[in-house]
């Protein structure tokens, strides 16, 4: 199983922290990835069995999504409880994946 977990360098007032400090974005990848270690650890132990590769990227999900479904069997994307009257909302990364995905994708609500 290989577990992406994405984020996007907020750009403020055209502000870019890695611009004045190029340390800033490898340092934010770090506590991302070590994040990413920490919320995987319980499920590694209760499966010891399934093989997990993390890995994080900065840049847009959908399009690190995308590209690794070349190599799945099965891509998993979570999607938020939307309280919509008459049908149900996916949010932007889980609408791109869904058209563009090379696998078979699998939409899971969070809890």
């Amino acid at each position: 199983m290989r577990v992406i977990h994405g984020w996007t360098a907020p750009a403020v007032f055209d502000h870019d922290p890695a611009a004045a400090d190029p340390g800033h974005r490898v340092a934010r990848g770090l506590r991302e990835a070590s994040v990413l270690t920490d919320v995987l650890r319980p499920w590694r132990g209760t499966f010891p069995q399934v093989e997990v590769t993390e890995q994080s990227v900065v840049g847009r999900a959908a399009h690190h999504l995308v590209d690794a479904s070349a190599e799945a069997s099965l891509l998993v994307v979570g999607r938020r409880i939307r309280r919509a009257p008459f049908v149900t909302h996916v949010g932007p990364v889980t609408h791109a994946v869904l058209h563009h995905a090379a696998a078979p994708v699998a939409v899971v609500p969070h809890l």
